[in-house]
């Protein structure tokens, strides 16, 4: 209600931040919200409508493919549609509100070109005469804060995909906000798959550590003959899981042979893991 008060004129960017935030926290906050949304921006008040437009801007912004996953089904699409139909609220919505409402769907279909639903609901807008022509989006137009980008993102350090992506944020042309779309897509797709390595091969070091620590403890009391029969299968499994590991760490070694700092952990859990292979070979094996 404090985002859309149509008694402020000046968006309250405090107000939608905690809105974004409460969408995120809350496992079914993106149906929640776009219920809410879709009531405010049906308001026949014009301020409220509109800040209920910039608040839904915001929450694409920064809330994620949750959100994006419900805001392009019909359901929503639907609400927003009546708000330019004259067969409902159109008869009465305000032509600022309605030119809002076309803009947002319209840069969905830019931004969001996987997306068959939006393109659909666009299409049916145009071939019923409700859209007569894409609309122009305003160069001054006021955006949410931008959602900030993870520290070290390969625009950061890709001098030549940053340019590129600034480039053709600055242009009017559909066809160049597409392509940065595209570009956007795959280095989060990169990203994600940096990311996963990195995930991969921390818990990997964090496993191996963990069974030579185990290994260890087993052989001492093998040596000593006072391992149980249990505590016997479960040193034979910690060595089988350890041989696959080992065979993990050649695959991760080989990703990583341009990180010198990671390639060093990934040698140094080797080195360990072969000592404590060597040593079950030694103690057990030859028994």
């Amino acid at each position: 209600d404090k985002a859309t008060d149509p008694s402020i004129s000046e968006e309250s960017w405090e107000c939608i931040q905690r809105f974004c935030d409460q969408v995120n926290a809350d496992t079914e906050g993106p149906l929640f919200a776009l219920r809410l949304l879709a009531h405010k921006i049906q308001s026949p008040q014009e301020g409220e409508a509109l800040h209920a437009l910039t608040v839904l801007e915001t929450c694409v912004n920064n809330c994620g493919d949750r959100f994006h996953s419900e805001m392009a089904k019909f359901r929503f699409l639907n609400e927003l549609i009546k708000v330019l139909s004259p067969k409902y609220y159109g008869i009465w919505s305000s032509e600022k509100v309605k030119s809002r409402v076309t803009e947002v769907i319209f840069s969905w279909t830019v931004w969001f070109p996987q997306e068959v639903k939006i393109q659909d609901a666009y299409q049916m807008l145009k071939k019923q005469g409700i859209v007569k022509e894409d609309p122009k989006l305003p160069e001054d137009k006021i955006l949410p804060p931008p959602s900030p980008r993870p520290q070290n993102s390969i625009f950061d350090t890709d001098e030549e995909k940053s340019k590129l992506l600034a480039r053709l944020l600055k242009s009017s042309h559909p066809e160049d906000l597409q392509a940065a779309n595209r570009l956007i897509q795959s280095v989060v797709k990169e990203e994600q798959e940096k990311s996963a390595q990195v995930s991969q091969r921390v818990n990997t070091i964090s496993e191996i550590s963990e069974n030579v620590k185990r290994m260890d403890e087993l052989l001492k009391n093998y040596r000593r003959h006072e391992l149980s029969p249990a505590d016997q299968e479960t040193l034979q499994a910690l060595f089988q899981r350890s041989e696959k590991l080992r065979l993990l760490l050649f695959r991760l070694a080989s990703e990583a042979v341009a990180d010198e700092e990671a390639l060093a952990e990934i040698l140094q859990a080797s080195d360990k893991l072969s000592r404590a292979l060597g040593q079950y070979r030694e103690v057990v094996a030859s028994q």
